[in-house]
């Protein structure tokens, strides 16, 4: 699948078929995530791949997203954040693992999307509860869940607004890419 294709294809999935997708296509859209630039190359990611049922469901509960528990498997994206506060201080250490996770989570998503598979991405969790369940230790921050399953729904058209809404040239007053004027009569130096 072509990149561009990739891009505007993706969709969050909440409905899944009960066919299991292949786990190493996941491995592979996990391993994508380690190509994602690191502030200082300090990597500060870990990664988490769920296959039990019974964990699945517990976490659908404490996600208050009984969607999930259709997923055959679930991703979580976990970062140290005290490498990077190390690295850069506490309020850039902070910001620069949350800019990378989310760099990460970006390629892991479009290699999903290029393996035919579907999730979803889940922001809002009881942390401290699934981090006791996992028994993630206590330093490690969950970014992000992802389940992941065979979409058991055809998602619908995206009503994207125009870029030139969103789009500033120089100052956020200008909306306008200005024409750059030559000067009249010469040529700047080396061009003829």
């Amino acid at each position: 699948m072509q990149l561009d294709k990739a891009i505007k294809s993706r969709r969050s999935i909440r409905k899944y078929k009960s066919l299991s997708p292949n786990w190493k296509d996941i491995l592979e859209a996990i391993d994508s995530a380690r190509y994602a630039p690191m502030a200082g190359n300090v990597f500060t990611l870990n990664f988490m791949l769920v296959d039990d049922k019974e964990k699945i469901e517990k976490i659908a509960v404490l996600s208050s997203q009984q969607f999930i528990s259709e997923a055959k498997y679930l991703v979580l994206f976990l970062t140290d954040p005290s490498r990077t506060i190390n690295a850069f201080g506490e309020v850039d250490g902070d910001k620069f693992c949350k800019q990378q996770a989310g760099a990460a989570i970006q390629n892991f998503l479009l290699k999903i999307e290029e393996s035919e598979l579907s999730t979803c991405w889940i922001g809002l969790f009881n942390e401290r509860k699934i981090k006791q369940l996992l028994k993630i230790p206590e330093k490690y921050n969950i970014e992000a869940l992802f389940p992941i399953g065979v979409a058991g729904e055809i998602p619908k058209d995206r009503n994207l607004r125009e870029l030139d809404n969103f789009l500033h040239f120089n100052t956020f007053s200008n909306r306008r890419m200005k024409e750059i004027k030559k000067p009249e009569g010469r040529y700047p130096e080396g061009f003829k």
